[in-house]
């Protein structure tokens, strides 16, 4: 099977999965993930699972991608922050949706990899920067948008006051090993309105950043 007719199956099985955002659809459909894939891994690119990338890290499932994209909503003209680039799939996805998409990675070896690949594409209107994901970017606060790429123990408190009032946080909450669910926090009036999504598998958001 061709890699276009494996897409096409991709898309297919995001559909009867629940997903029914044509705007995330097509973003999903626009995006190469054999480009963040390893090379060990090409032919399953288009398989609906994660994959390692190293460093304990993964690219994700594309249904749970879609999901959590079609979750956060993001609209062509907000600012949207990603915590975790990893590969940097998530981040081309989301770039295709947003006016600008600002990402952190605790490992700078994966952030090199990743802008690299988001710069081959021509997704220019991603900035990307080796950090503590957990203290969020202050600098460029507030976001429409906020998506968490790693289960936090409990919802970070700096990640919620960079929320933009009316924004909304997509993230993963649980302990490693146990019981995980994507949450989506609406801030409305300051306060947070919490609503439970789905159960998930991600690894852990730690605090500081990784290996020099």
């Amino acid at each position: 099977m061709s890699g276009e007719a494996r897409k096409i199956r991709l898309i297919m099985e995001l559909r009867r999965s629940g997903i029914a955002d044509t705007r995330v659809l097509s973003a999903i459909e626009r995006i190469p993930r054999e480009a963040f894939v390893p090379q060990t891994f090409q032919d399953q690119a288009y398989e609906n699972i994660a994959l390692p990338i190293g460093k304990g890290q993964t690219v994700s499932q594309p249904l749970v991608v879609a999901l959590m994209t079609q979750a956060l909503a993001p609209g062509e003209r907000m600012k949207v922050l990603e915590i975790g680039t990893g590969s940097g799939y998530q981040a081309a996805v989301l770039s295709r949706l947003c006016r600008r998409l600002y990402t952190i990675e605790r490992h700078k070896s994966l952030l090199v990899e990743a802008e690299h690949r988001l710069r081959r594409l021509g997704l220019h209107n991603i900035t990307a920067k080796s950090g503590d994901g957990m203290r969020g970017w202050p600098e460029q606060a507030p976001f429409d948008r906020i998506l968490v790429t790693a289960a936090a123990p409990e919802i970070p408190g700096q990640l919620l006051v960079q929320l933009a009032e009316g924004g909304v946080m997509v993230l993963p909450v649980g302990a490693q090993g146990g019981d995980q669910e994507v949450l989506r926090i609406r801030k409305t009036a300051g306060t947070p309105e919490v609503e439970r999504l789905f159960p998930v598998r991600f690894v852990p958001l730690l605090p500081g950043e990784g290996e020099a």
